[in-house]
């Protein structure tokens, strides 16, 4: 076969399938000016069949069918047919005849030309073709004896209509996809609806369906059925081909938006910096740091690196990791207040009046304060100073530095220290860590913008410790008047003054703040509230807080006097007033219900109406505990003073022996040995058979066993609970005893005089005994806490049996 074969190539011979006429027997279709042949051979293709309408080249393996290819071109039709395979035959010398479908097409063979292994060549199709027998299928050339199938000469007015609705779907399908050119558009108008057959197999050939849903339509030969499988599948081309129209376009329009603005930007970026009316982000940034500092005085050795950092940034590129590293250094380090200082407001009547106004009571604390101000406002400026307020949760630890800013008229800043465990909190990263920052100090004093804020270290108790370092001990540079002068933090590695700082901590209790920590300190004790105090909290704060809150007008909502004290005794007796202020808002919540239902109510609350609102007291007005070797001690927690009733019984006079009971600590077991050892050992002189404590077993117990209890001051306590019950007397009613005791009777003294005082008056106690020790911290106390009370300072034991017997 040579490389081109002599094909016809008259152009008369394409696409004009709509001339076909018809044999004189009427059976079969005729090609213009001769018959269709009998016998032809046959080559199966793979990709979708191919249909009378089409004119399309076609390449198939030089192996094997160059010889089928070479008996085409010397037939005198030059026609072949082409069968459409699903899968192709591995090997196609042993043929699968049952894999062909029923119908394929016949074409007319032009132009077949070989290359790399290839034939190739223009097929025109011209009918459908079946095959009837087999003349030769054991190896390629395939030959074999066809028929055609027959059609009716006259479409009806159905298979018209048909017809138009595909040439509109066909034109609806072109705009659509550009993939069909101008020569299908020309290919379409020489299809007539009069002769519809070839239009349908073309409608079909431009769908993009699956080849077996394709065979169906050329293996369909009535008109009407095989026009119906066709148009859904044209409009369906038609919906695929619109959706995908309009995503292109969407995608362009984003695309051309983002590109004008890119474009615009860039254009208004180069106009800008011909006009010098902006710069480049490097100079842009060089000069926000360098418009920060005006108006700062920076130390010579701050000044001196911030310059060679201001000089690294100019000639790093902005780009490059270095420079956004350099560019957050500089962003830290001018951000600081250099030498930038608040003026302080020492008016010490104004000062007052800020304190009255945000606190009832602490007039201990508020003289401090004032105390510290009128140093300041003789000295006529206030150094930095370090103040730790201790006490009970609620009492008002944090506002009390709030307010002792407003006084000072300096900027608040507060962070809280509970469960830090990371000095880098405190003192910075170092400047090499990704994602480094600097130290919370820093972090406020760019917040605040002057040098001598007020800082709130809160909850100093609490601070935890890791393998991340320990923050109570980054603390001490910082907390140390001597040392704070020149603060170094890591990140920024310059020297801060923080020695203008006031730094106001606060904790619950000094047990867990390490030693060298609390030494830098000066700590001033807020204890609890008494009763007329949470009262007149209540009426001037916390219910018109409440109030406003709920957005209830003062006419709607009242409570008594009566019933504030009734809320105070029977549900809030802690020693601040957070829990008061929860209870509060409850007794709100509920009559904000009842206004919804009533709008013009005037609801009255008084003590009737606490039990419908709160439920039953949690408190209830403890018995005071009396009798033979029953004694109400007084104690200290954290949560403020408690009254601590101990009681003692002699179970059996079987042997000696000694029990205790209660959830009571270690401290709290040796002083109950040291009073049990020293009742026994000197009872005759107090008046008590001597025999006593040899001959009986003796419990002592603490009642409220849930709540663990321990401390030293219970000493004098027990030992006259154990006295009463060697002597069988019950002691003088109505007192209430602290102190801690040694094996050779003296009383030493204790802390906490003031909530334990504070506790005594809540239980109405008002005949005390104290340690001699402590006779200053009872008389410095406040007027009203020490009104209507007794109290007995005793120096050693005997002191405290002569008051009691």
């Amino acid at each position: 076969m040579s490389d081109q074969q002599e094909f016809p190539e008259d152009p008369s011979d394409y696409a004009e399938t709509d001339h076909i006429e018809h044999h004189s027997t009427g059976k079969g279709l005729a090609l213009p000016g001769q018959n269709l042949p009998d016998k032809v051979y046959i080559i199966p293709i793979h990709n979708r069949p191919f249909f009378p309408a089409q004119v399309l080249p076609v390449i198939v393996n030089e192996e094997p069918w160059a010889e089928t290819l070479d008996l085409v071109s010397k037939s005198d039709h030059h026609s072949l047919a082409l069968f459409y395979m699903d899968t192709p035959q591995e090997d196609p010398r042993h043929f699968d005849t049952g894999a062909l479908p029923e119908y394929g097409t016949l074409v007319k063979v032009h132009h077949a030309s070989r290359e790399n292994g290839k034939l190739q060549f223009v097929a025109q199709g011209l009918t459908r073709v079946r095959i009837k027998t087999w003349l030769k299928h054991h190896r390629p050339p395939y030959l074999v004896e066809v028929e055609y199938p027959h059609q009716p000469t006259e479409p009806t007015d159905e298979v018209k209509a048909y017809g138009m609705a595909l040439i509109n779907a066909i034109k609806e399908l072109l705009p659509l996809n550009p993939l069909y050119s101008e020569e299908l558009k020309n290919y379409l108008n020489r299809f007539s609806p009069n002769d519809p057959s070839p239009l349908t197999d073309f409608a079909a050939a431009l769908t993009s369906a699956t080849g077996g849903e394709l065979q169906e339509v050329l293996d369909c030969v009535p008109m009407l059925k095989r026009m119906e499988k066709v148009l859904p599948m044209l409009r369906k081309e038609v919906e695929v081909a619109r959706l995908q129209k309009e995503i292109s376009a969407e995608v362009n329009r984003k695309i051309g938006e983002h590109q004008r603005e890119f474009f615009l930007k860039e254009q208004l970026k180069v106009i800008q910096q011909e006009l010098g009316l902006t710069k480049d982000d490097r100079s842009a940034d060089i000069e926000q740091f360098e418009q920060r500092l005006e108006g700062k005085v920076l130390p010579p050795q701050a000044q001196k690196r911030v310059e060679e950092e201001m000089n690294k940034l100019s000639i790093l590129e902005t780009g490059s990791p270095e420079y956004a590293v350099t560019r957050n250094y500089l962003d830290w380090a001018t951000s600081v207040p250099w030498g930038v200082y608040g003026e302080d407001k020492l008016d010490l009547k104004h000062a007052r009046k800020v304190l009255d106004k945000h606190h009832a009571g602490l007039d201990d604390i508020k003289d401090r304060i004032l105390e510290f101000l009128a140093v300041g406002a003789y000295k006529g400026e206030i150094s930095g100073s370090i103040v730790l307020l201790v006490g009970p949760p609620g009492v008002g630890k944090t506002s009390v530095g709030k307010s002792i800013a407003e006084s000072l008229g300096r900027p608040f800043y507060r962070f809280s220290l509970g469960g830090m465990r990371d000095e880098a909190e405190i003192k910075g990263h170092r400047r090499t860590y990704i994602g480094a920052q600097p130290g919370k100090l820093v972090q406020a004093l760019k917040d605040v913008e002057v040098m001598n804020p007020v800082i709130m270290l809160d909850e100093i108790d609490k601070m935890g410790q890791s393998y991340q370092g320990d923050p109570a001990s980054a603390l001490l540079e910082t907390l140390d008047p001597e040392q704070n002068v020149e603060f170094l933090d890591h990140y920024l590695d310059l020297r801060l003054d923080l020695s203008k700082v006031l730094f106001v901590c606060t904790a619950n209790t000094l047990d867990s703040i390490p030693g060298p920590l609390l030494d830098r300190m000066e700590v001033i004790r807020l204890s609890g509230y008494i009763t007329e105090e949470k009262i007149a909290i209540a009426k001037r704060h916390l219910w018109p807080k409440q109030l406003e809150k709920a957005g209830v007008s003062k006419g709607s909502l009242s409570i008594s006097d009566s019933a504030l004290k009734a809320l105070i005794d029977g549900y809030a007796r802690e020693a601040g007033v957070r829990h008061l202020e929860k209870e509060l808002g409850k007794l709100v919540r509920k009559a904000v219900v009842k206004l919804i239902d009533e709008p013009k109510a005037v609801i009255k609350i008084g003590p009737k109406d606490l039990e419908a609102s709160l439920g039953h007291p949690v408190f209830r007005n403890e018995q005071v505990l009396s009798g033979t070797g029953v004694i109400t001690g007084l104690a200290w927690t954290s949560m403020g003073g408690a009254t601590l009733p101990i009681e003692a019984t002699r179970i059996h006079t079987l042997n000696r022996g000694f029990k205790l009971t209660g959830q009571l600590g270690d401290v709290m077991k040796e002083s109950a040995e040291i009073a049990y050892s020293y009742v026994s050992s000197n009872l005759k002189s107090f008046g008590g058979d001597p025999k006593f404590f040899d001959e009986a077993f003796v419990h002592l117990h603490v009642p409220e066993g849930a709540t663990p209890k321990d401390g030293p001051s219970a000493g004098v306590t027990m030992a006259s609970a154990l006295l009463s019950l060697a002597r069988n007397q019950a002691p003088k009613k109505g007192i209430a005893m602290t102190g801690e005791l040694t094996l050779t009777g003296h009383v030493l003294p204790i802390g906490g005089v003031r909530e334990k005082v504070i506790a005594a008056r809540r239980q109405k106690i008002f005949e005390l005994i104290l340690p001699e020790p402590n006779r200053g911290s009872f008389e410095e106390l406040p007027d009203y806490l020490k009104e209507g009370i007794t109290v007995h300072f005793a120096k050693r034991f005997a002191d405290v049996a002569k008051i009691l017997f």
